[in-house]
């Protein structure tokens, strides 16, 4: 071979891996000078390039977190058997568990629901609850697990398409959230619950206060089976919010009928109604305005003074809504002031107890019924809130896991890897419509299957007949009991007859129907 031949050659092998060698190590360089003259972190100003590799743990943290260190039962919000469940469900697979129990069942953390030596096999397969009283000529049979509030724009819309396919293929509700109704909500046909929050999106004047004409438009098509006054939600009681312009997009504009690329506010309080007796007036008008329609209305218990006002305005004008969902502290959200989250509202059980009390000790029980809603995934927690007062319950991010969410915590960045939680077109490519519908419609199935098992193995006919006395709970590492021992459960009237042998003689000792206010 000639020498020249054998020097191109060996130049070669070197000169080819410097190049890449150059390719690589160049924008490193230049990384790290940056990082050298800038003058904003001090970090990276000290330690030019290996400062970054902290924020790339801040980055890693969660999935390494959730993936490598983190046990079976640990995680938050959902842990990873939680999720395990939904999925295993959702997909049609064995959800079964070996070796038993791996919670302590003598700490705090194992309660049980009583089961009866003689199961009742003979329950019914399924069941309904007709939801309208004698002032709605319209009455809704609802299925006893639906989907809760979540808006086209908030998640995607695949996950809206798909919510719904899987509602109509299940026969269940599904809950539009108070970004109103979108084409995607409208595609596949799927019963829904029209929520109206304080920006009264879906039947909005220009000044941001209540159309009627534009929400009686809407309201009575055969698809809306319910109308649901949003008052606060779990996750940021008491907060309103902005819908920056950026985010208005002609879809979103057109269901929430309001301007393209004009941002827009939803208030903290409803611009309607300031008194308990003018919010139940309003849910006589949608009631109207929608053809006799079931009207009621979602909060976060607060103040128990505020309930007790609208059980008293109840009593005063005779008014009572269809329907109250109660939603828990622990409900979800794709973004909210973390204060919020962690510091306001009440959970569910609380709140799920004082509006039990509240409607059983003014006689009012019989007329309303009764959703919750807050972190409920599987049938065991569905028969714990009937236990406590439910009529039916409400899931929003357990439907989200039967889409493929992952629990990544970026719903509020657009950057949701499973496509449910964001408006980036490319990253919803992953979320099939028609594949994700049947996993919705499969979970919902097999988790009211699961609530059956329950309700047979504690012999009776049907979830409504569980109580407080067949929940227990463990006071302390040596001592347990009933629900019924450690929170106080009113007797029918016992609120008119004796409200001062009641833990709530306060409450309603300052509650009035004409204000929210505490009257002292």
């Amino acid at each position: 071979m000639p020498l020249a031949v054998v020097a191109i050659t060996a130049a070669c092998w070197f000169i080819v891996p410097l190049r890449w060698a150059l390719v690589l190590l160049v924008p490193i360089l230049l990384l790290t000078l940056w990082d050298f003259v800038q003058g904003r972190h001090a970090l990276r100003r000290n330690y030019p390039l290996i400062a970054r590799v902290r924020w790339l743990f801040e980055d890693l943290r969660p999935y390494l977190r959730a993936y490598i260190v983190e046990s079976d039962r640990e995680g938050r919000p959902f842990t990873i058997d939680e999720r395990a469940l939904v999925y295993a469900r959702s997909k049609g697979e064995i959800s079964t568990h070996p070796m038993g129990t791996e919670l302590d069942v003598y700490s705090e953390e194992y309660e049980w629901l009583g089961h009866s030596i003689t199961p009742n096999d003979e329950a019914p397969e399924t069941w309904h609850v007709r939801v309208g009283g004698d002032q709605c000529t319209r009455p809704y049979d609802s299925a006893l697990l639906n989907i809760s509030a979540m808006s086209f724009g908030s998640l995607s819309a695949n996950a809206i398409e798909a919510l719904n396919k899987g509602a109509a293929l299940g026969g269940f509700a599904h809950d539009t959230g108070e970004g109103s109704i979108s084409r995607y909500h409208r595609k596949h046909g799927g019963d829904l619950i029209w929520e109206l929050g304080s920006g009264y999106f879906g039947c909005r004047r220009k000044d941001g206060g209540f159309d009627a004409d534009l929400f009686a438009e809407q309201a009575q098509d055969d698809q809306v089976k319910m109308v649901e006054i949003k008052l606060s939600q779990g996750a940021k009681p008491g907060h309103g919010g902005m819908l920056p312009g950026a985010k208005v997009t002609p879809e979103i504009a057109e269901a929430r009928k309001i301007e393209v690329g004009e941002g827009c506010v939803s208030p903290p309080a409803h611009s309607t109604f300031s008194t308990p007796i003018e919010l139940l007036e309003w849910i006589v008008q949608l009631r109207e305005l929608s053809g006799g329609k079931p009207a009621g209305f979602k909060l976060c218990v607060g103040q128990p003074h505020e309930v007790m006002a609208i059980v008293k305005a109840m009593l005063e004008t005779g008014i009572t809504p269809d329907f109250i969902v109660v939603d828990g502290a622990e409900g979800g959200t794709g973004a909210a002031p973390q204060e919020l989250t962690d510091n306001v509202g009440m959970p569910l059980r609380e709140g799920l107890i004082l509006m039990r009390n509240a409607l059983v000790g003014a006689n009012l029980k019989d007329r309303v019924r009764i959703g919750a809603s807050g972190k409920i995934h599987s049938g065991a927690g569905m028969a714990r809130a009937f236990a406590l007062g439910a009529d039916w319950c409400n899931a929003a991010r357990a439907f989200m896991f039967s889409l493929g969410c992952v629990q990544s915590m970026k719903c509020h960045t657009g950057e949701c890897p499973s496509g449910v939680a964001t408006q980036v077109p490319w990253r919803q490519i992953g979320l099939v419509v028609d594949d994700k519908a049947e996993r919705v419609a499969r979970f919902q199935k097999e988790t009211l299957k699961s609530l059956r098992e329950i309700v047979v193995a504690m012999g009776y006919d049907s979830p409504w007949d569980l109580t407080q006395h067949d929940m227990y709970q463990r006071i302390d590492s040596a001592k347990a009991g009933p629900l019924d021992e450690v929170y106080n459960f009113l007797r029918p009237g016992q609120l008119l007859a004796d409200p001062a042998s009641t833990r709530y003689a306060r409450a309603w000792e300052v509650a009035r129907a004409d204000t929210f206010r505490r009257v002292n």
